[in-house]
C-alpha cells in the first residue's frame, strides 16, 4: 500500500524536478535484461532514498521521448493513486511524469 498519506512526498518530487533534478533518463532499458538490471540496482537502494530513485531511474515532469511516454500509460501506474507500484519504486507519480522503467 503506497505510504504518503499528507503528500509530502509528491511534494518533494515536485519541486525537486521543478528546480532541475538531474537524471538518468539514458539509456532507456531495451531488453528484458536491461530492466531488469535496472529494477535491481533500483532495489538496492534505500527504500526511503527518493532522490537516488529518481536519478537512478531518470523520472521527469513531463512525457518523455517521440513517442510522449507518461505515467499514465505505464503498466506499473495506478490511476486512482496517482502512484508507482513497481516495488522497488513505490513512489507517488502524476499522469504526465515519465522515468526509464516505464513499461507498457
Amino acid at each position: 500500500m503506497p505510504i504518503d498519506p499528507d503528500g509530502s512526498i509528491r511534494e518533494r518530487m515536485t519541486k525537486l524536478m521543478a528546480e532541475g533534478l538531474k537524471t538518468q533518463t539514458e539509456p532507456f532499458p531495451g531488453s528484458t535484461e536491461e530492466f531488469t538490471t535496472l529494477v535491481d540496482k533500483c532495489g538496492a537502494l534505500d527504500p526511503q532514498d527518493v532522490v537516488g530513485k529518481m536519478v537512478l531511474t531518470g523520472w521527469i515532469d513531463k512525457p518523455y521521448g517521440e513517442d510522449r511516454m507518461r505515467c499514465q500509460e505505464c503498466m506499473y501506474y495506478l490511476v486512482h493513486r496517482k502512484w508507482c507500484d513497481l516495488p522497488e519504486l513505490d513512489l507517488p507519480a502524476e499522469p504526465e511524469w515519465w522515468c526509464r522503467l516505464w513499461r507498457i
